[in-house]
C-alpha cells in the first residue's frame, strides 16, 4: 500500500510560511533567490510538505524581522513560536535572537499603538508602518505540484500584476487544470495586494452572499444587513476595491452557466452575478477579478480585448513534456514516441493523464505499448473518462465516492465510518481510499488524514447520485438511497444546506418532470415508505429519512404522514410540521426534532465541552450532552426568566440566576436543587470562582452577593449605588470585576481570608456594562456596554488601552477564546463580532439570529461559538470561517397578555413572536395575525369604544391598531429613552388615555386624540409590570419588581401611595369593580403572595392563604364577591374576597398563567400562559368551556413505543404535542 498517502503533512506550518513570506512583500521566486534555494523548496515550505534547514530559516527571519513582519511588540514570541513549529533539530540561538532584534529595535518600537486608541473595525494603528495584509484562502487547496505551463503563468502574472487588469478569466475544459493555475498565481502574486480572498462557487453560492462574504473580510465594522438590496452591497464592495487593491479569485464559475451550451449565459437564477461582473469589468477600481471557468462568460466577452483591462486566457493540454512528467510519476514506462501519442490522446488533460495512467499500471504493467494495442482510444471528454473508471472500480470505492460527493467537504476515515451503513474493517476502508487515490479520484484535504473529491468529479458524483436515485425511485427498487443519506441531519449547518440544494432539490425536480401531477409523486413516495417498513433495519438504511426529506420539500409539511415502524436515520425534522403523523414503534437514529425552549436567556459550556446548557424566558433550564447532541435534562429552575447560568469548573454543577430574585444551584446530572438564595430584585449574573469554591451574584437590589458553594451560605454583600448587571472573576482568582447600569467597573478583591473590598473604579462607558470578561492569560479585562462599545482594560493600573466600536446597537454580551487569540460580542443589532484583539479589528461579523444575542460562550478548543438568542435558536459557529455548524431551533409558544374585545366577539393575544394574534371566540379560529413589532410583545388591550387595539412591546413601542382593518395606525414611543421596554398597558375607562408600565421607567400615560406624553415617572428605578386604572379612572396601580405597590394620581403622576410588603416582584394588580380595593400578586417558587389593600388607607386587608407558587395573575368578579387567581403552577384559584379563603381549584396550564381577563357579558374567563393556550372558563362553575391554541409542530403526534430517544426528548416531544398511547387507549 502507498504509505505516502497517509504521511503527515503540516498545514498550518505551511499557511505560516506563507502569510510572513507575502508579509515581507516577495514572490515564491524571490524569496528563494534570498535564501538561496529553489522555488520548489519554498512551494513545499508553504505545501507544509517539508521543513526549511536552520539556516534558511534564520535568514527567513531575519529577512521577517527587518521587513517588520511580525506584530509590534510580539516579535521574540513569534519567531520561538515558528521556530518550535518547524520542528528544528537545533535550538533557537537565544542570542543571535537577541542581537537580531536589538540591532532593529528602534524601528520596531515605532509600531507600537498608543494608549487609549480608540479602534474602530479593521482600522490598525495609524503608527503602523505597512498595512497588514489579509489572506483569506478559504477552501483552496494548498500550493500544487505543478507540470507546465511556465508560459501561461507568466502571462497570467502580468496581466494581473504589470497590466492590472480588473477581471482576468482563466478558461478550459475539465480537469485541464485552471484551478492549479489560479491558485499557483494566486501565491505568487499576493505579496501585490493588500487583501487577498479566495471562493469557490461549486455549491452554487447566491450573488448576495457571495458578496457578504468578502464584506464581512473588507469591512467589518459596516456589516450589511440581510434585508440590504444587492446593489447597496455592490455599491460597498466596489468602494472597497477602489480603496484598496483586492485580488478576489473565484473558482468554478462554470456552475453559474446555463446547461445544455455553449453560450456562456448566466442561469436564471444566476442573473445577479451578471451585475457583479459589469461593476468589476466596466468601472474603475484598482483590484482585479480572477476567475476559472470551463466556458466564457458571455457577460465579459464584450468588454475583452488585447488592450482591455478584461483579459481571457483559454488553457490548452500540457505539452508532451509536462504531459510525460506526469506519466513518469505514475510509473508509466514507453518510448518518447510512445509517451508523447499517449499525451496526445488524451489532449494533454492532466486529470484524464493522471486517471489513465493508473489503468495502464494495474492492468497492463505500466506499459504503454500494450495499452494502446487494445485498439484506438478516444477520448471522448472527463465525463465519459470518469464513467469508465466508475465501472471498474469496487462497490467500496464507488460507496467513498458517494459519501464525498455528499459530505461536501475534506471528510477524515472515522468521519465516512461514522455514516456507512454495512460494517467495515478500517483495513478495507483504507485499502478503498488508497484506491482512489492512486486513480487520482480523490484528493488529500487540509486536515491531516482527510480527502475530498477534485471538483470535475465532485460534479460528475452529484450528477450521478441525482441520475441513480431518481431512477430507484422511479423503479421502486431503493439501494443507493438506502446505502446513502443524501441530507445529514447532524452535518454542518452551511453542509446541510448544500445537500438540499444541490441534491435533494434536483432530485425532486427530476421526480416532478417524470411525473404528471405533484400528487403522484407524493403517492409513489408514501408507497415506497410502505415497501421499506417489512425490511430489517441495516436493510432501511437511510431510505426512509431521504424519502421523508423528499416529501418536506415536495409538500412543505409532514402532516399526517405514517412513519411507524421505520428507521430514520440521519433525518432532519427540525421545524416540520408533523402533526396528526405516527412515529409509533420507529427508530430515532442521529435524527434532530424542534427543541422546546422558546427564547435563549442565557448560556454555558462546561470546561470540558461535554455539557452545554441554556436557559429559557419560561424559566426552563435545558442541559445537553456530547457537545449539544443529546437532550440530557429539562426542568422548571425559576418562575421567570432565567438571565444568567454558569457551569462549575468541576462540571458537576450549574448554576441558574433569575428575575423572580433566586439564585439555585443545581446537580447537572440529576437536575436535583442543591441549594437556593434570594436577593430582593432580578438577578442578573452568576460567576463561580476559579477554584470552584464560591459563587458570585448580581442584582437589581445594588448588590453583588458572596455565596459559599458547598453550604449555600451567604459570605458578604458587596453594596453598589445602583443595580449590578455584569460579573467576570480574573483567571487566578485575585480580582473580581462587576459592572452597573451607569456604565462604572468595580474592581473587588481581597487578601487571604479578609473580605472583599473595592480597589477601584474603571470609568469610560456611559450605559450599562452588561458583559464583562478577563482575558485567559489575566491581564486585560474585556467590557460592552449598552453605548455600544467594547472597552480593553489592563485592569492592574486601570488603564483603559483600546475601544473597540462595530455595533450599531447596544452591546449585551462579550466572551473571550480559551486561547486568548478572539473576543467575542453581541447585542441587539442582532450580529456578533470577532475581534482580532491583537490587531484591534474586527474580524468578521457573524450574521443569522434575528433578535438579541443574550449569551456567548466558547468551546474549550476556541474553533468554536455558541450563541444563545432571543429568536429561540442556540448556534454553533466555525470561528475561523464564520459559518454556522448547527443551529438548535425552539418552538414560541408563550402567551403574555390577553384582552376581550368590547363586543364579546373577539380576544386578542401577544406573545414572544412580535406579532398580535386575534381570535374569534366562537368559531375558535384564528382571524388575522398583525406584524410590526420587532421585539416581544407583552401587553395589548382594547380601547373602551372598540375602535383601537394597543399593544405594547419591549421595542419602545406601543401600537395602535385599526381594529377593523388591522392597519397600524400610530406609534408611540418614549421619545427621551430609546432604551425603553414596556409591559403591560391598560385603557382609561373613558378611552381617552392609556397607561403602560415599563422597565427602569416606571410607568408613563398617553394622551390618545393628541399622540402626546401626558406624564412619566422615572423616579424609582424598578420595573413596572402591570398597570391597572381605577374604575373613576383617578388613580393608576402598578406593581415594582421592588415588591412595592404604586398608586400615583392619573392627572398628574403624582405618587399618592406605596404599599410595601410583598418579598418579590409584583406580577398583578387590580382594582376592585368598586374601586375600594386593590389587589396584587407577588411570591417565588413556594410560596406565594396575593394581597388585598384598602384604598383609602393603603392597608392590607388580608392575604390569600397558603397560594403555592407566584400569584402571576390576578382579576375580580364583576360582582366583587370572588378574586381569581392565577398561578406559576398553572392553577386557577377562586377567592372568597371577604375571608381570603379559596372556595375552588381548577387545573389550568402547563406552566405560569400570565394573564386573566373577564368577558364583556361577565360569563366566561379568559386566560393564557407559557404553554401558549388560551382558555375559556365559565366564571362561576370554573368549567372550561373551550382551548384556543395555534397547533404546536407536533401536535398529535404518535410516538407511542418510538425508541433511539433519551426520557427527556421523549418529553420535549410531548411538550409540543406528541403523545403516547397507554394500554387502555389500545
Amino acid at each position: 500500500m502507498n504509505r505516502f498517502l497517509y504521511s503527515e503533512r503540516d498545514y498550518a506550518f505551511g499557511q505560516l510560511i506563507l502569510t510572513l513570506r507575502t508579509q515581507i512583500g516577495l514572490t515564491q521566486t524571490g524569496l528563494a533567490k534570498r535564501l538561496g534555494v529553489s522555488r520548489k523548496a519554498v512551494a513545499g515550505w508553504e505545501g507544509g510538505n517539508s521543513y526549511p534547514k536552520a539556516e534558511h530559516l534564520q535568514e527567513l527571519i531575519t529577512l521577517a524581522v527587518r521587513a517588520s513582519a511580525f506584530p509590534a511588540g510580539r516579535e521574540a514570541e513569534e519567531i520561538r513560536e515558528l521556530w518550535h513549529a518547524a520542528h528544528q533539530k537545533v535550538l533557537l540561538n537565544e542570542n543571535w535572537l537577541a542581537s537580531l532584534l536589538g540591532h532593529t529595535r528602534p524601528s520596531l518600537a515605532m509600531l507600537h499603538p498608543e494608549p487609549q486608541e480608540t479602534l474602530r473595525p479593521d482600522v490598525l494603528p495609524s503608527t503602523q508602518s505597512t498595512p497588514m495584509q489579509l489572506l483569506d484562502w478559504g477552501e483552496a487547496l494548498d500550493v500544487p505540484i505543478f507540470y507546465g505551463r511556465e508560459p501561461e503563468l507568466a502571462t497570467l502574472v502580468r496581466w494581473v500584476v504589470e497590466e492590472r487588469c480588473r477581471v482576468v478569466s482563466v478558461l478550459g475544459m475539465g480537469g485541464i487544470g485552471k484551478s492549479a493555475l489560479a491558485i499557483t498565481v494566486m501565491h505568487q502574486v499576493a505579496s501585490h495586494f493588500d487583501v487577498v480572498i479566495w471562493r469557490s462557487l461549486r455549491d452554487s453560492p447566491t450573488c448576495a452572499k457571495l458578496v457578504q462574504s468578502c464584506l464581512q473580510i473588507l469591512e467589518p465594522q459596516s456589516q450589511p444587513e440581510v434585508s440590504d438590496p444587492l446593489e447597496e452591497r455592490l455599491r460597498r464592495l466596489m468602494e472597497q476595491l477602489r480603496a484598496r487593491r483586492v485580488l478576489l479569485v473565484l473558482d468554478n464559475v462554470e456552475v453559474l452557466l446555463e446547461e445544455g451550451t455553449s453560450h456562456g449565459y448566466l442561469r436564471t437564477d444566476a442573473q445577479e452575478y451578471a451585475r457583479l461582473l459589469r461593476h468589476l469589468g466596466e468601472t474603475k477600481h484598482q483590484s482585479c477579478l480572477l476567475l476559472t471557468s470551463r466556458e466564457k462568460l458571455a457577460d465579459l466577452g464584450l468588454l475583452e480585448g488585447n488592450r482591455s483591462s478584461v483579459r481571457a486566457l483559454r488553457l490548452r493540454g500540457l505539452d508532451g513534456l509536462a504531459g510525460t512528467q506526469i506519466l513518469t510519476e505514475k510509473e508509466v514506462v514507453g518510448s518518447r514516441q510512445d509517451q508523447a501519442r499517449l499525451v496526445e490522446v488524451y489532449q494533454g488533460n492532466p486529470l484524464a493523464l493522471k486517471i489513465v495512467a493508473q489503468t495502464i499500471v494495474e492492468i497492463f504493467g505500466g506499459e504503454i505499448v500494450p495499452f494502446l494495442r487494445q485498439g484506438e482510444v478516444v477520448f471522448g471528454g472527463v465525463r465519459a473518462l470518469l464513467d469508465e473508471q466508475y465501472a471498474r472500480i469496487s462497490a467500496l470505492e464507488q460507496t467513498v465516492l458517494c459519501w464525498l460527493a455528499i459530505l461536501r467537504e475534506t471528510a477524515s476515515l472515522e468521519e465516512l465510518f461514522r455514516v456507512l451503513v454495512t460494517p467495515l474493517s478500517p483495513a478495507q476502508l483504507l485499502e478503498a481510499i488508497d484506491g482512489l487515490h492512486r486513480r487520482s479520484l480523490i484528493e488529500r484535504g487540509q486536515r491531516t488524514g482527510s480527502f475530498t473529491l477534485q471538483s470535475v468529479v465532485l460534479e460528475y458524483m452529484t450528477d450521478r447520485l441525482v441520475t441513480t436515485a431518481s431512477q430507484e425511485i422511479q423503479r421502486g427498487q431503493l439501494s443507493l438511497l438506502c446505502e446513502h443519506g443524501l441530507s445529514q441531519a447532524q452535518a454542518k449547518e452551511y453542509v446541510r444546506q448544500t445537500q438540499e440544494r444541490l441534491l435533494l432539490t434536483p432530485l425532486l425536480d427530476v421526480l416532478k418532470r417524470m411525473y404528471r401531477e405533484r400528487v403522484e409523486v407524493e403517492e409513489h413516495l408514501r408507497e415506497l415508505l410502505s415497501t421499506l417498513r417489512p425490511w430489517d433495519e441495516q436493510a432501511q438504511g437511510y431510505g426512509p429519512a431521504n424519502l421523508v426529506a423528499l416529501l418536506w420539500l415536495l409538500r412543505g409539511d409532514l402532516r399526517g404522514l405514517d412513519l411507524s415502524h421505520l428507521v430514520l436515520r440521519g433525518a432532519y425534522l427540525q421545524g416540520a410540521q408533523m402533526q396528526d403523523a405516527k412515529l409509533s414503534g420507529a427508530l430515532m437514529r442521529e435524527s434532530i426534532f424542534t427543541e422546546t425552549f422558546d427564547a435563549i436567556s442565557a448560556v454555558g459550556i462546561s470546561h470540558s465541552g461535554l455539557y452545554w446548557a441554556a436557559g429559557s424566558r419560561r424559566g426552563e433550564v435545558q442541559v445537553w450532552r456530547e457537545a449539544g447532541q443529546i437532550l440530557h435534562r429539562i426542568w422548571q429552575a425559576h418562575t421567570d426568566i432565567v438571565t444568567t447560568l454558569a457551569l462549575s469548573p468541576n462540571e458537576r454543577t450549574l448554576a441558574s440566576g433569575s428575575w423572580d430574585g433566586s439564585v439555585k444551584l443545581w446537580d447537572i446530572e440529576s437536575h436535583a436543587l442543591l441549594w437556593s438564595g434570594r436577593h430582593t430584585h432580578h438577578v442578573n449574573s452568576v460567576v463561580f470562582s476559579p477554584d470552584g469554591c464560591l459563587l458570585v451574584t448580581g442584582s437589581n437590589d445594588a448588590t453583588a452577593q458572596l455565596w459559599d458553594l458547598q453550604s449555600g451560605k451567604q459570605l458578604q454583600t458587596l453594596p453598589h449605588p445602583g443595580p449590578v448587571v455584569g460579573l467576570a472573576w480574573s483567571p487566578d482568582g485575585r480580582c473580581l470585576a462587576s459592572g452597573d447600569v451607569e456604565g462604572t467597573i468595580r474592581l473587588w478583591q481581597r487578601q487571604q481570608s479578609e473580605p472583599m473590598t473595592c480597589a477601584q473604579t474603571l470609568e469610560g462607558h456611559s450605559n450599562w456594562v452588561r458583559g464583562l470578561a478577563f482575558a485567559p492569560d489575566g491581564h486585560r479585562l474585556a467590557s460592552g456596554s449598552w453605548d455600544g462599545t467594547i472597552k480593553l482594560w489592563e485592569w492592574v493600573s486601570g488603564r483603559c488601552v483600546q475601544t473597540l466600536e462595530g455595533h450599531t446597537e447596544r452591546v449585551h454580551c462579550v466572551a473571550w477564546s480559551p486561547d486568548g487569540a478572539t473576543l467575542a460580542s453581541g447585542g441587539f443589532d442582532h450580529t456578533i463580532r470577532l475581534w482580532d484583539v491583537q490587531q484591534g479589528r474586527s474580524r468578521v461579523a457573524l450574521q443569522g439570529h434575528s433578535d438579541l444575542v443574550e449569551g456567548l460562550v466558547f468551546t474549550p478548543d476556541s474553533r468554536s461559538l455558541l450563541s444563545g438568542s432571543d429568536d429561540g435558536t442556540l448556534r454553533l459557529w466555525h470561528v475561523e470561517r464564520g459559518e454556522v455548524l448547527r443551529i438548535l431551533q425552539g418552538y414560541t409558544a408563550s402567551l403574555f397578555d390577553i384582552d376581550w374585545s368590547p363586543d364579546g366577539i373577539k380576544l386578542a393575544s401577544a406573545g414572544p413572536d412580535t406579532s398580535v394574534t386575534l381570535w374569534d371566540v366562537t368559531g375558535g379560529s384564528l382571524l388575522r395575525v398583525l406584524h410590526g413589532h420587532r421585539w416581544v410583545v407583552t401587553g395589548v388591550g382594547w380601547s373602551p369604544d372598540g375602535s383601537l387595539l394597543a399593544s405594547s412591546g419591549w421595542d419602545n413601542a406601543i401600537y395602535l391598531w385599526d381594529s377593523t382593518t388591522g392597519i397600524c395606525v400610530h406609534v408611540l414611543r418614549d421619545l427621551d429613552s430609546a432604551d425603553t421596554v414596556f409591559f403591560g398597558l391598560a385603557w382609561s375607562p373613558d378611552g381617552r388615555f392609556l397607561a403602560c408600565g415599563s422597565f427602569l421607567q416606571n410607568a408613563l400615560v398617553w394622551d390618545v386624540a393628541s399622540r402626546s406624553l401626558r406624564w412619566v415617572k422615572r423616579s424609582h428605578a424598578t420595573w413596572i409590570r402591570r398597570v391597572a386604572w381605577s374604575p373613576d379612572g383617578t388613580r393608576i396601580v402598578g406593581g415594582g419588581d421592588d415588591g412595592h405597590v404604586y398608586v400615583w394620581d392619573a392627572s398628574n403622576g403624582t405618587l399618592l401611595q406605596q404599599l410595601a410588603g410583598h418579598s418579590g416582584a409584583v406580577m398583578s394588580v387590580t382594582f376592585s369593580p368598586d374601586g375600594s380595593r386593590l389587589a396584587s400578586g407577588s411570591g417565588s417558587h413556594d410560596r406565594g403572595e396575593g394581597f388585598v389593600w384598602d384604598v383609602q388607607s393603603g392597608e392590607r386587608v388580608f392575604a390569600l392563604a397558603e397560594h403555592p407558587g407566584v400569584v402571576s395573575a390576578l382579576i375580580w368578579t364583576p360582582s366583587g364577591e370572588r378574586l381569581i387567581s392565577g398561578g406559576s403552577d398553572g392553577m386557577l384559584r377562586w377567592w372568597d374576597a371577604h375571608s381570603g379563603q379559596c372556595v375552588q381549584v381548577q387545573e389550568a396550564h402547563q406552566g405560569t398563567i400570565q394573564a386573566l381577563k373577564v368577558s364583556p357579558d361577565g360569563r366566561l374567563l379568559a386566560s393564557c400562559g407559557d404553554d401558549g393556550v388560551i382558555a375559556l372558563w365559565n366564571l362561576h362553575s370554573g368549567e372550561q368551556v373551550r382551548t384556543l391554541r395555534r397547533d404546536r409542530p407536533y401536535e398529535r403526534l404518535n410516538i407511542t413505543g418510538i425508541r433511539g430517544l433519551s426520557e427527556a426528548q421523549k418529553a420535549s416531544l410531548r411538550a409540543l404535542g406528541a403523545f403516547e398511547e397507554t394500554p387502555h387507549d389500545e
